[in-house]
């Protein structure tokens, strides 16, 4: 049974009323905005090492239904699948807190031990304005520890001359029941804004290319308001608030996730052009909360046997308080942005055997973490065609343990790290160069990083021992440190668009998980290894004709455990992408075939949090099909066909399939991807 219910969701009903009262707004003066007649099938870099592109664009394949499902379009990213939704990102093999990914400048921390509700999860991308990836340890601007890169989804100040309003809004519809409506719409003045975005999203389960059903089926909805106040073009004072809820049915897990709550609350303040030196200055404060479930009851049926023989359920839950300032100097020809940013959380879980009876149970905190740190880049623009950035932060994180015991049933006993406290100084900093040849339309780059990563929750709660030597984890994993040489080119004209990154560097006490089978179940120990990692990304556009365009990119990612001489577990294959685009006025008609090589560098039973190296896994090629058709200025029809040929396939992170509905519990099996999948999506804009 669904727990959605009719007050809670946001209906056909309630969207229709916002449209028509935007749409007959008094004075109200429609911003001309013109749709793209186009889908997208690749996402090329914008600069060194920064990728920069609209969420709200359709592409292919189907319109992604959280932020991870929309990243794994990006070369470089792939991701740790559950099923038909909630997927966990990961960029150049790297997972979990590597990736600082942040909403509107805060940042959303899921609850899940197992990383059920990854931070995506909570991200509805086509609802934000624009997304930014920078790959590396390349910035410090945005909080600490990301050694992998930095994720921004973004929603931009509405900005009125006049008394106006503006709406963008979308119907998708496919296969196997997916049903998605988005509604984004504001009205305003000089004097501020009002804006309103809600979405809607549903698919059932859906059959991979044998025509087997996978558990996948899910439900989620958003709403968000944001009320903006700018008294002059220079400054903005903008009250944000957001809730959503959502549930999904899990192929890989023992567990489904039925409750998805968010809260969000944030509050920014911007003024620009401020004086000859004191350019800008920026403050925000945001509180986000997820409150999670996960049972075995709600979406499928309790075994009947086994250690999830009846029905049981964990409830979890995460409160964020974060805060950022920054202020942005100019000179001549240095840039320099500094500030200070502060974050606290604090986690806790209740949990208990029948249906809803852990809603009886009080909450148990069993930790909490906070982060004070300090940053400043600089850019020096030393000539007309050289750039040197530079950055540095210094961070001071601590967690605390608040469990008195540890494991459950007779295997509880007590904590030795009870409400014991522990802290570290973390420096980090890069130095990147910048030039732009004279002879050709060419961007070179070089960058040096080093990062400092204090272990996450997932890396000091989740584990069941820590390494040799120590009583847990939360006492024995180090904080990790990696170093990473990034360089790269990119290359831009009228018809021709190419780039190329590439990446090597030394990780100490990188945190790996082992997963050991025994009498009671698997269990797992987090430790500290040495680890070496390279890889890549390369792209091109070329556009053929005045009509015709295609395109290609690489992704390769390649990581070794130095200590033990072996390879560093779930690292994605080689992945290649070509597109072929044949465009008109008002019409496109494309195609993307995907080819992904096999992975034969693993790690058995090895891994992270949520994945392992189960085994090697085979090779496979995706062909698929698209087309577009702007009907005037405000609508525009895309439409696709995903897996032309119901190739029957599975990604190699998802090995992970075991002890979940469909699946037995002692033949772990890679959960296969969806069959030949048809989807249309209708955009409007007025």
């Amino acid at each position: 049974m669904s727990r959605f219910s009719a007050d809670t969701r946001l209906g056909s009903t309630s969207v229709l009323a916002v449209l028509c009262g935007a749409l007959l707004a008094p004075h109200a003066q429609a911003e001309d905005h013109e749709l793209s007649p186009t889908v997208i099938t690749a996402i090329a870099a914008s600069s060194p090492l920064t990728v920069i592109t609209n969420p709200k664009d359709p592409r292919q394949p189907v319109p992604a239904s959280d932020g991870g499902d929309y990243l794994k379009t990006i070369p470089g990213f792939a991701l740790v699948r559950n099923g038909g939704t909630n997927g966990d990102p990961v960029l150049r093999g790297m997972f979990g807190s590597r990736l600082n990914i942040l909403t509107n400048g805060g940042m959303m921390l899921g609850a899940c031990p197992g990383r059920m509700d990854a931070p995506t999860s909570y991200i509805s991308p086509e609802t934000y304005d624009k997304l930014t990836v920078i790959k590396g340890p390349q910035t410090v601007l945005w909080g600490p520890g990301a050694s992998a890169g930095t994720i921004l989804f973004e929603r931009e100040p509405e900005q009125f001359g006049e008394l106006g309003t503006r709406v963008n809004a979308s119907v998708l519809a496919g296969s196997n029941g997916r049903f998605d409506k988005v509604i984004d719409a504001a009205a305003g003045g000089p004097l501020g804004y009002v804006r309103v975005i809600g979405n809607q999203a549903h698919a059932d389960d859906y059959k991979d290319g044998n025509n087997d059903t996978v558990a996948s089926r899910y439900d989620k909805w958003n709403g968000d308001v944001a009320v903006g106040f700018t008294p002059d073009a220079d400054t903005l004072l903008e009250l944000t608030v957001g809730r959503g809820d959502g549930e999904a049915r899990y192929a890989g897990r023992g567990m489904d996730g039925s409750q998805f709550l968010r809260e969000s609350l944030g509050l920014r303040f911007e003024k620009s052009n401020i004086g000859e030196v004191l350019d800008k200055v920026e403050a925000q404060v945001y509180y986000n909360y997820a409150d999670h479930v996960m049972d075995n009851y709600s979406l499928r049926t309790p075994s009947g046997t086994g250690m999830m023989a009846g029905p049981m359920a964990s409830n979890v839950d995460r409160r964020t308080l974060g805060a950022r300032i920054k202020a942005t100097w100019r000179w001549a020809d240095v840039q320099l942005i500094s500030g200070l940013d502060a974050q606290t959380n604090e986690h806790r879980q209740r949990s208990s055997m029948g249906i809803d009876t852990y809603k009886n149970l009080p909450r148990n905190k069993d930790a909490n973490f906070h982060n004070y740190g300090v940053f400043g880049e600089l850019t020096w623009y030393a000539a007309d065609r050289d750039r040197l950035i530079t950055g540095a932060r210094l961070d001071r994180a601590s967690a605390k343990d608040f469990r008195q015991r540890t494991g459950s049933g007779m295997m509880s006993r007590p904590n030795p790290t009870a409400d014991n406290t522990r802290a570290d100084t973390l420096p980090s900093g890069f130095l990147r160069y910048e030039h732009d040849l004279a002879d050709s339309p060419t961007t070179v780059y070089a960058g040096l990083g080093h990062a400092e990563r204090f272990p996450d929750y997932w890396e000091l709660f989740s584990p069941k021992t820590g390494a040799s030597g120590s009583v847990n984890a939360f006492d024995g994993v180090k904080p990790e440190k990696t170093t990473q040489l990034d360089f790269g080119a990119q290359y831009k004209t009228a018809d021709v668009e190419a780039w190329a990154s590439a990446y090597i560097g030394q990780v100490r006490d990188f945190i790996l998980f082992d997963y050991k089978p025994g009498m009671m179940g698997t269990t797992s120990q987090a430790r500290n290894v040495d680890a070496r990692i390279m890889g890549g990304e390369l792209g091109a556009a070329y556009k053929l004709t005045r009509n015709w365009k295609a395109d290609a990119s690489l992704a390769y990612a390649w990581g070794k455990n130095s200590s033990d001489g072996k390879a560093l577990p779930q690292m994605p294959p080689l992945d290649a992408r070509f597109g072929l685009t044949y465009s008109e006025d008002d019409w496109s008609a494309g195609a993307l075939w995907r080819v992904v090589a096999a992975q034969n560098r693993i790690d058995q039973n090895k891994g992270n949090v949520v994945g392992k190296d189960f085994d090697k896994s085979g090779g496979f090629g995706v062909f698929s099909l698209n087309a577009a058709y702007r009907i005037n200025k405000n609508f525009k029809v895309s439409t696709g066909v995903d897996n032309l040929f119901g190739k029957a396939y599975a990604e190699h992170l998802n090995l992970a399939g075991n002890a979940g509905f469909g699946y037995p519990v002692n033949d772990p099996q890679a959960i296969k991807e969806p069959g030949r999948t048809l989807w249309t999506k209708v955009d409007m804009s007025f």
